[in-house]
């Protein structure tokens, strides 16, 4: 992967930080900064702005839900 991003499972899946408690979608492991040491970029739902996590400290994943929209 590049700028040094990592694999996880899950990528995109609605995930709670157990940090701080707060719920998001997980978008990335890649470093945060200067420092090379991934984090878990989160972003919260219906938007906002990412937040940064200790990859371990992700908990309780829940799978994303496929678009129930009709196809145009």
């Amino acid at each position: 992967m590049s700028l040094f991003h990592s694999d996880h499972p899950w990528i995109g899946w609605d995930v709670e930080d157990g940090v701080t408690g707060r719920r998001g979608i997980l978008r990335a492991i890649a470093p945060d900064g200067d420092s090379l040491r991934p984090a878990a970029w989160l972003l919260p739902h219906g938007g906002g702005i990412e937040w940064t996590t200790d990859p371990a400290a992700l908990a309780n994943p829940v799978p994303p839900v496929p678009d129930a929209r009709p196809a145009p």
